[in-house]
């Protein structure tokens, strides 16, 4: 690891770099990781790069017979037999704590990779906005449950997946599901992926005592089930705008890089891009990271309405 003249994290790798790229050389053998969303796109390739290092990799998945395929394709390629399945639905808390209350023993590795983008105007039970409830309060939901095996794992790392999204909106913290306001899919998207880079700002200020570290990750623009409710249009427009989608390979790298790499040991709160640590978004560019997914104070508040909008679910 090292820094620039900004004092950035800067690693050897690039936007170029693939999961197995930057995970080679590091051995995993004996530590264990949750992939959530680990049966498609870049989930699959963060998995299969964790296995291939020895790790045992728990697939934390909605379709637990695509969990199974991919479990069994992981395997083949890695060698690694380690790869289990587990039924996770990140928007039904019902199913978040189930999953917490099944697990067993320390957790080393977390990576919330899981998520939905640009849906139409749906809310849980609960009725919090699907976007906000399964990008954040899913997440937030299982890393919280899965505190205590981050903390007895030695040197734990949560890897909370956000986007170049985030630079559409912050956290609108007077109106979070849309019920005052027109819906907008593009703001409730870029709404929750804030809110995933701010948890890992106060995950990280909460949980270093406990040798845990959080970091937010951009994994790039790929071509996934992910954008299945983006327009042919919307996709052509998102290209001519700049973006260079990734393989899945790729958009997996910076992933496995946070959750791996030893340069970064000890290093949390921060967000990633293209394996190196984000520079400040500025008007015009096409990445970077937003002053508001940053903001401690913001995080700080979020972490709190979070833990009061899960508890407000209890007791309905």
């Amino acid at each position: 690891m090292t820094t620039d003249s900004t004092g950035r994290i800067t690693t050897p790798f690039d936007a170029e770099s693939t999961a197995a790229e930057v995970v080679a050389g590091v051995d995993l053998t004996g530590r264990r990781a949750v992939v959530t969303g680990g049966s498609s796109g870049i989930g699959v390739e963060t998995a299969r790069a964790l296995a291939g290092a020895g790790a045992e990799v728990t697939l934390a998945v909605r379709d637990i017979d695509a969990g199974g395929r991919t479990a069994q394709d992981i395997t083949g390629t890695t060698g690694n037999k380690r790869v289990l399945v587990a039924p996770l639905d990140l928007a039904d808390q019902g199913s978040v704590a189930a999953f917490v209350a099944a697990w067993d023993g320390p957790l080393h590795i977390l990576i919330n990779n899981a998520g939905v983008m640009y849906t139409p105007e749906l809310r849980t039970p609960e009725g919090w906005e699907l976007q906000f409830a399964t990008n954040h309060l899913g997440h937030f939901a299982l890393a919280t449950g899965l505190h205590p095996a981050l903390a007895a794992a030695d040197r734990a790392r949560v890897v909370s997946l956000t986007s170049v999204g985030h630079l559409r909106q912050a956290v609108n913290f007077d109106d979070i599901n849309f019920h005052n306001g027109p819906f907008d899919t593009q703001l409730a998207y870029g709404q929750s992926k804030t809110a995933t880079a701010l948890f890992a700002v106060e995950a990280n200020r909460r949980w270093a005592g406990d040798g845990i570290t959080a970091n937010a990750v951009h994994p790039g623009a790929v071509l996934s089930n992910l954008t299945r409710h983006m327009s042919q249009d919307e996709l052509d427009k998102a290209i001519a705008s700049g973006y260079t989608f990734k393989t899945p390979q790729q958009g997996a790298a910076t992933s496995v890089l946070v959750a791996t790499w030893p340069g970064l040991e000890g290093i949390g709160g921060r967000y990633f891009e293209d394996c190196n640590e984000a520079l400040p978004h500025r008007e015009g560019d096409s990445g970077g990271v937003a002053a508001h997914a940053q903001d401690p104070a913001a995080a700080e508040r979020l972490w709190q309405v979070s833990l009061d909008m899960l508890a407000a679910a209890g007791r309905a």
